[in-house]
């Protein structure tokens, strides 16, 4: 069987998940090497995985090295995809595509112009939880659905303290959780054609007092979103409200429902892979645990990479596209936009839903050597 060459450019915190998956549980992938700004970071990873220790130009060198995933800060995506499509790379990116809209749009026409696979996290709907959801609807458990329900809240204010992009722009609650959550609305629902809503941005300076933080003492200012609230207009005729509030507290509490004309859906923590969907049929008070239908229960992050591999063998759109992470960005943007102006903003983008994994595929159980089966030719 044919492997895709990749290499990895990032060695932060999420890097170890997707290494260690890429590494060991994805067999469409020869995990090739790694590469960060950080020579001490990219050398351990490199030893840990057993891969090659890189610089960006021997990545771009590398002609045998097709597919490259990017996790890096998401201030650095633009430069760093862009780099990357220019020297002919097919890339997955970790969410988002860039901050700014115009950017992840220069992204797509860069990779349709050299006839490259762009994608992007998240990739958690094609966990078990959200798999499970999307199949419930299609099988018509909950008839029409007419309207969907998504917020979180989180402390941000600790969480800040932490990690360092949080307070920036790009890493505020709404683009940097909400993705996962407009993602899930999406993947099932479809695309969205109208938003409006508000955005808090308090633009005010605070100091890092937690005694964990590197940063401890200094003075920084809150650039990102602290609140995130808006309500969308589907295709297909569903109404839509989400809510994402950093201002709040631990632990969070997802809440993710789908409404329909005959029952209810209650998903998991669209930031999993994993969890229990609960549903409701009409006329009932009870909620029901839907039995699991598909695999990648447990932490896959890479899955949307492994994905996209077989999508390049198979030359096929890939699940986790550039054309649906490009709408989910637009979205948020578009809820940012009408806060601005007053306005409903009038979506320009579209996309095309692909095809649901098939059930009853539980990869964990089979051998290692089966952990990865096309799922074009498997999974549907």
């Amino acid at each position: 069987m044919k492997r895709i060459r990749t290499a990895v450019v990032g060695c932060g915190a999420i890097s170890d998940i997707y290494l260690k998956n890429l590494k060991n549980s994805f067999s469409v992938i020869e995990l090739a090497g790694c590469c960060d700004l950080d020579i001490a970071r990219r050398d351990a990873a490199a030893e840990k995985y057993e891969i090659k220790a890189m610089t960006m130009e021997e990545i771009l060198a590398d002609k045998s090295i097709e597919l490259v995933v990017n996790l890096t800060n998401p201030k650095a995506h633009f430069a760093v995809i862009k780099q990357l499509l220019e020297g002919g790379k097919n890339v997955y990116t970790e969410k988002v595509l860039s901050i700014e809209l115009a950017e992840a749009e220069e992204l797509v026409r860069i990779a349709n112009e050299r006839h490259l696979y762009l994608g992007a996290a998240p990739d958690t709907f094609l966990g078990c939880a959200i798999q499970t959801a999307r199949l419930a609807v299609e099988r018509g458990m909950i008839g029409q659905v007419t309207s969907c329900v998504a917020q979180n809240g989180r402390d941000y204010n600790m969480m800040g303290q932490l990690v360092p992009f949080i307070p920036q722009r790009g890493g505020g609650i709404g683009f940097d959780v909400g993705i996962y959550y407009i993602t899930a609305l999406i993947s099932i629902l479809g695309p969205v054609k109208e938003v409006n809503g508000f955005l808090k941005y308090p633009q005010e300076k605070r100091v890092y007092d937690q005694p964990a933080s590197p940063r401890f003492g200094q003075e920084y200012t809150v650039e990102s979103e602290t609140i995130l609230a808006g309500t969308l207009r589907f295709a297909n005729g569903a109404i839509g409200s989400v809510q994402f509030n950093s201002e709040c507290i631990f632990p969070e509490q997802p809440v993710v429902m789908l409404c329909g004309t005959e029952g209810v859906l209650y998903l998991a923590d669209p930031n999993n892979f994993g969890g229990t969907v609960y549903y409701r049929a009409k006329g009932s008070d009870e909620r029901v645990a839907l039995p699991p239908a598909f695999g990648y229960d447990e932490n896959s992050r890479g899955l949307g990479v492994a994905e996209m591999a077989w999508a390049m063998l198979n030359e096929r759109t890939p699940r986790a596209n550039k054309e649906m992470a490009y709408h989910a960005l637009e979205i948020l943007h578009g809820i940012a936009i009408s806060s601005a102006s007053g306005q409903n903003y009038q979506l320009k983008s579209d996309f095309q839903k692909t095809p649901p994994l098939r059930s009853g595929y539980f990869p964990k159980y089979l051998a290692k050597d089966n952990l990865s089966v096309d799922p074009e030719a498997a999974l549907i």
